[in-house]
């Protein structure tokens, strides 16, 4: 059994780096494909995204974040749950800013993010 959960926890942290692979590099259908058709992901003061095509609109038009990566700092596993602390370096809506922020994943039985919840040391992302 430790066998499967070490390949378990592989498999999610090369997907979290994927993730933020594809996000930084603006290949949004890569990213895309990392998520569950039904996925739902909350930020704090804005509203939820429900489902991939939801997600799809807000990575190709309605996101403030650009030009920028993300660094990760710890990264821990817990069954199907991911918690990411790190930092963001880039553009929010044309000024440069830094910022830091902690991302919550759920992945579902087939392996994909059913649900995201971030969290940052700024009001919006």
């Amino acid at each position: 059994m430790q066998g499967h959960a070490a390949h378990l926890r592989a498999y999610y942290v090369e997907h979290i780096h994927a993730y933020y692979d594809a996000v930084d590099d603006g290949r949004i259908d890569d990213l895309l494909a990392l998520f569950a058709d039904d996925v739902v992901y909350d930020r704090p003061g804005q509203p939820s995204i429900d489902g991939k095509d939801d997600l799809e609109a807000f990575y190709r038009r309605d996101r403030p974040l650009s030009e920028g990566r993300h660094e990760v700092h710890d990264l821990l596993v817990d069954d199907g749950t991911v918690a990411v602390r790190g930092t963001f370096s880039g553009v929010q809506d044309g000024t440069d800013v830094e910022l830091g922020f902690a991302d919550v994943y759920v992945f579902d039985a087939d392996g994909l993010i059913a649900e995201r919840f971030t969290y940052t040391d700024r009001d919006t992302i």
